[in-house]
């Protein structure tokens, strides 16, 4: 469940994230740290394609709302995509990479909100389980 005290583009960059599978979901709120954003949305992926897939699915999703496209960093096929909004700026981190430069570390004054992984039933189960 995304939390409803999240801004509105924050919770659709997190559905379209989970649309994609990312993994560890967190939203750090940079109210008050002097940042030069409001958010960061971090979230991991198992692959340099999943990466891709999921900074796409995030930026369609958000312009699909009327929010401008963001300046990107990272090169297709490394292993960290960022996606600057300017007010939010999105993380995606492959596993490695998001452990060693551990924004949520850096970050640790920042107030964190881990994103419940959404229940997704089996191919067999009828997701009543």
């Amino acid at each position: 469940m995304i939390p409803e005290s999240l801004p509105k583009a924050i919770r659709l960059a997190i559905e379209a994230a989970q649309d994609k599978k990312a993994s560890a979901i967190t939203a750090l709120s940079l109210e008050g740290l002097g940042a030069f954003a409001e958010y960061f949305l971090i979230c991991s992926a198992e692959s340099a394609r999943q990466i891709e897939a999921i900074g796409d699915a995030i930026e369609a999703k958000l312009r699909e709302d009327g929010v401008r496209g963001p300046r990107r960093e990272g090169r297709t096929g490394t292993e960290w995509l960022l996606l600057d909004y300017g007010r939010f700026v999105i993380h995606i981190f492959s596993e490695k990479a998001r452990e060693f430069y551990d924004i949520e570390r850096l970050w640790r004054a920042a107030k964190r909100v881990d994103i419940a992984e959404p229940h997704r039933s089996s191919a067999t189960g009828t997701g009543n389980e």
